[in-house]
């Protein structure tokens, strides 16, 4: 495949950006731990912090304080930094798959597809025997029938086009919404309901140790597949026509980006549920600092979406303590004024241009 050229020259230099945004996101995890409803000073932060990364002990009386720092922030962090990661790659792969500038990972309705299982669990009490794995399993399993759905609805004899790719994820979206629905008025306990919309909106609040690997590795796998064809993805956001005059099989391409994005969708929807607006918001933000080359988006893009998500989790835990909102509603507050002050900005349009 010949080389593609680059669509946009660089607005910042990529390597201060990135050493920039990876200490700003070490510094948000440590806040992210300190910060909650049970107040814990910083001297016991980072001595519980040290005492769990070297093994060490604590006192008896700091048992719980430890607990509450260790065991329920720490992974919830974590793991907010994670799902967002892969949503904010997912989202560029998204935007350059369908050449839309308005499509996210949920685009293709796995994430609703990922709540028809999921509320199976909360609501009717499916799959109990399988324990705290129960909703994680049903949602992702849940996931990966509404990712083989739509690919056999929209496959057509010239592949999968991004026109059919779009109009066949945000059918069967409503169609999986619809059934949610239908779930959540007909359960018979308030409690469950409220549960099922917190987990639609978006919630980091039963994160723990045993979920954060999984996420981890299937993140870090396919922002590394994504990152080896960087390259393709810039031809192929020019249209197909481009993209096959530079060697790349554009329908084969979409292919692939449509596995990998599901993958990573259904993934990180099991663990957080359906939080929106971070795939949709940070490549603009992104493209808008280091230009539309993919090869510098995909390695920007993943910390401002762990960095972005770990704050709106901060404050969905602090603005109504010690109840809590989802975390998808904090997303959707901080970024529909923000992305609409990117779209006014003059000059700007999807790639860059």
């Amino acid at each position: 495949m010949r080389r593609s050229p680059t669509p946009t020259p660089t607005r910042i230099p990529v390597p201060p950006l990135l050493l920039g945004l990876a200490l700003l996101l070490l510094v948000s995890l440590v806040c992210g731990v300190r910060l909650g409803a049970a107040g814990i000073g910083w001297t016991a932060v980072f001595r519980f912090l040290w005492a769990g990364l070297t093994g060490g002990t604590v006192h008896a009386d700091d048992v719980a304080a430890y607990t509450i720092v260790w065991e329920i922030r720490l992974p919830r962090v974590v793991l907010g930094a994670v799902v967002g990661a892969g949503l904010a790659a997912v989202g560029v792969a998204v935007q350059a798959m369908v050449r839309n500038a308005l499509a996210d990972p949920f685009v293709l309705g796995i994430s609703s597809g990922a709540a028809v299982g999921a509320n199976a669990v909360i609501l009717l009490g499916a799959f109990a025997g399988l324990g705290v794995w129960a909703l994680s399993a049903s949602a992702f399993a849940s996931a990966l029938a509404a990712m083989v759905l739509v690919y056999a609805v929209a496959r057509s004899p010239h592949g999968l086009t991004p026109l059919r790719l779009v109009l066949t994820g945000t059918a069967l979206a409503y169609g999986f919404e619809a059934v949610t629905t239908v779930m959540v008025f007909g359960a018979a306990r308030g409690e469950a309901a409220r549960s099922a919309m917190m987990w639609l909106l978006g919630s980091l609040g039963g994160a723990t140790w045993v979920q954060v690997p999984l996420a981890a590795v299937t993140v870090a796998a396919g922002w590394a597949w994504l990152r080896w064809r960087a390259e393709a993805l810039n031809a192929l956001a020019m249209g197909d026509e481009t993209s096959a005059a530079l060697g790349v099989r554009p329908g084969r391409l979409r292919r692939e980006l449509f596995l990998v994005t599901a993958a990573v969708t259904g993934t990180v929807v099991a663990v957080s549920g359906a939080i929106g607006f971070v795939g949709l918001m940070v490549p603009h933000v992104v493209r808008m600092l280091v230009g539309a080359d993919h090869r510098r988006v995909l390695a920007v893009a993943p910390l401002v979406g762990a960095v972005l998500l770990v704050w709106a989790d901060v404050l969905s835990r602090l603005l109504l303590a010690p109840a809590e909102l989802p975390v998808g509603v904090i997303t959707a507050v901080v970024g529909v004024p923000a992305f609409l002050l990117l779209m006014r900005r003059g000059g700007y349009a999807f790639g860059g241009r």
